[in-house]
């Protein structure tokens, strides 16, 4: 894998502001289903909610990412953080895109899914095992363009899905693949 060092060295401080925590909103909330709009990372409303996206997802108990949509702001910007994860291999950290597309992907696996916003539920969802994504950094707008594999990149995609407007369970191969979740972390 071939790390992004603009990424991996990123950290939230780098925004300047603090970061609240958020209400995380629940499927069938209609935000959830609205494609986000494209942000200006320089903005400073952007430059909030990337600080706000990051203080959320530390709260919160196994999340690896957390989208706009799910704090309830349709707009194209999430954070991830896979590196406690035990199914993490590569990783770039703690980070945040916005405006994020994937330009290239290979290698489907199907997996297991939860999310925040469907907390009683998870799936079964095949996605790409390695990814390149190209986004830009909140703060600076610099264009970044990332390598991930393995869990993380599901975890992207996972995340881009949500500013798309879909949900983990829009990507479920059927009813059977759908499994009430034993746990809530």
């Amino acid at each position: 894998m071939s790390v992004d060092p603009t990424v991996q060295g990123w950290s939230e401080r780098e925004l300047g502001v603090e970061g609240r925590v958020l209400d995380v909103v629940r499927a069938p909330d209609p935000v959830l289903s609205t494609r986000g709009a494209d942000v200006d990372p320089t903005d400073p409303t952007t430059v909030q909610l990337a600080a706000d996206l990051v203080a959320t997802m530390r709260v919160s108990p196994g999340c690896v990412g957390l989208a706009a949509n799910q704090v309830g702001v349709a707009a194209r910007v999430f954070c991830v953080d896979v590196s406690e994860h035990p199914k993490t291999r590569d990783h770039h950290g703690t980070f945040v895109l916005c405006n994020a597309e994937i330009v290239e992907a290979s290698r489907n696996e199907k997996a297991r899914e939860g999310c925040m916003s469907v907390p009683d539920l998870t799936g079964d969802v095949k996605r790409s095992s390695r990814l390149v994504v190209r986004g830009q950094l909140p703060g600076t707008g610099a264009e970044v363009t990332l390598t991930a594999n393995a869990f993380e990149a599901r975890a992207l995609q996972h995340e881009i899905d949500h500013t798309d407007g879909f949900l983990f369970l829009d990507r479920v191969a059927g009813a059977h693949a759908i499994h009430p979740r034993k746990t809530y972390l």
